[in-house]
């Protein structure tokens, strides 16, 4: 966005105020003000412009309603702009004065009024996470124009930025995840994830959207789906991933229910590289977090690809990470986070183990972890160290398959096995049920070779004692 030109309410050479805390978009202060010139000096430079506006901008600073109603009362104008555009609202807005706010607008202040950066009081109240402010300026229809990511020197714009007029939503239509759409860009078919506008007010929903961003485009694996690129520079904010025709891991198994158990490995495999790759990601590993079936995509081939960081987290310098607040995981995927994330203990990658062992097990048994337990009992569950039963005959689980999970489930996340160890078991494990279903194949040829000799002594014979019995009757 274009730096708006200053509008001075008392002439060219209106000051700025600069006492406390300043526009969050001001780029030689980055949010940030210094002590300014002080009430004194803010004073001083009124008297040229107009002693009781400057007043007013003073008076919001130190949140002192009652000295603002008092010069509204004898005419102060409560749009007063200073020489970047900032009004008495952006200054209160920025200082977390609810009271002012709200007297302020009642008095005729314009909410959506933008500084010569382009930030509103909004804007300012958001960058500052006054949260009263915030629920004030939106009840009087303030919206938040500017997208959190914004920057002003367009040599600060990532390289991933697509231009959002690209887009092509026309033909597209929700996926299975509802906050994903389907759209067209430069010919080909994507998967949009949207930050509504709704929600830029959550800094939760914002931090999330930039750490999720931050993962994306460190990754590149042929087992995790491919970001193409972010909308970050205007609202709606979007990331563009690659489009997957076949759908999530969830759908599929909905539909085939129980896979034979060459299947499911061959599935638990892709999943396992995925998964190790980010775990042994370099400087930081990756904790997905959010592990489970409808998190899973399949590519055209029917490969599976581990999508959707919203809830990632990256081990930079710790070796451990905590939630801030209790988890709550909508539908059921609560079936599989592992327990001490429920708990609100700290964890590490193990708890993508953890989940990894209940989808590999759903996999072959055809239906959900707990799937005679509701939503609501799975953490007295865990608590109570249970877990699902293995209901399929053992054959399914032969050459070690069930002591794997019953190891990647375990209690105790320190003796989870790591992906790199579980693509071993798993590989190994493949090949056995290879061999076995090579050695089911070769005696049935055998019999049919021996079958096929068989019958064709008895044709031959049966011949010969013909011909015999026709050279009697002569």
């Amino acid at each position: 966005m274009e730096p708006k030109p200053p509008t001075p309410a008392s002439g060219p050479l209106t000051p700025r105020f600069r006492l406390g805390k300043q526009s969050s978009l001001a780029p030689e202060c980055g949010g940030e003000g210094g002590a300014g010139t002080g009430a004194g000096s803010a004073e001083g430079s009124a008297e040229a412009n107009g002693v009781m506006s400057f007043q007013l901008m003073y008076l919001a600073h130190e949140g002192n309603a009652e000295g603002i109603r008092e010069l509204l009362d004898g005419g102060a104008d409560p749009n007063f702009r200073d020489s970047d555009g900032r009004t008495a609202l952006h200054i209160a807005a920025c200082e977390g004065h609810a009271d002012v706010v709200e007297l302020l607008l009642q008095r005729g202040a314009e909410a959506a009024v933008e500084d010569q950066w382009g930030s509103t009081p909004l804007a300012d109240a958001m960058h500052y996470q006054n949260h009263d402010v915030i629920k004030i300026l939106e009840k009087h229809g303030s919206k938040y124009k500017i997208a959190p990511m914004h920057v002003n020197n367009v040599r600060e714009v990532p390289e991933y930025e697509i231009d959002p007029s690209e887009l092509d939503f026309s033909n597209g239509n929700d996926l299975s995840k509802g906050t994903f759409r389907k759209a067209t860009w430069r010919g080909i078919p994507v998967a949009v994830k949207k930050l509504d506008d709704d929600l830029l007010v959550d800094e939760n929903k914002v931090r999330a959207f930039r750490d999720e961003l931050d993962v994306l485009q460190l990754i590149r694996h042929p087992n995790v789906v491919q970001f193409l690129g972010a909308v970050t520079q205007s609202n709606p904010m979007m990331i563009v991933m690659e489009f997957m025709h076949k759908g999530d891991l969830r759908t599929h198994l909905n539909k085939k229910g129980a896979l034979p158990p060459s299947y499911a490995v061959k599935l638990a495999l892709d999943i396992a590289r995925g998964m190790s790759y980010l775990h042994e990601h370099k400087p930081q590993a990756i904790i997905h977090r959010d592990l489970e079936p409808s998190n899973i995509l399949r590519d055209d081939t029917g490969h599976l690809k581990v999508a959707d960081f919203d809830l990632c987290k990256m081990l930079k310098w710790r070796r451990k990470v905590r939630e801030e607040k209790a988890v709550t995981s909508p539908g059921n995927a609560c079936r599989y986070v592992a327990p001490e994330v429920l708990r609100n203990e700290e964890y590490d990658t193990k708890v993508d183990v953890f989940s990894f062992a209940l989808i590999l097990q759903e996999m072959i048994e055809g239906c959900l972890p707990y799937y005679d337990k509701r939503n609501d009992e799975i953490e007295k569950a865990h608590n109570s160290k249970e877990r699902p039963p293995f209901r399929a005959p053992p054959k399914h689980y032969a050459h070690g398959l069930r002591e794997l999970i019953e190891q990647c489930w375990s209690e105790n996340p320190a003796h989870r096995p790591d992906f790199r160890e579980i693509i071993n078991r798993l590989s190994a494990i493949q090949n056995e049920i290879a061999q076995r279903n090579r050695w089911k194949v070769r005696p049935l040829r055998c019999f049919l070779s021996f079958e096929g000799m068989w019958k064709k002594d008895r044709n031959e014979g049966s011949t010969t004692r013909s011909s015999r019995s026709s050279r009697s009757n002569f």
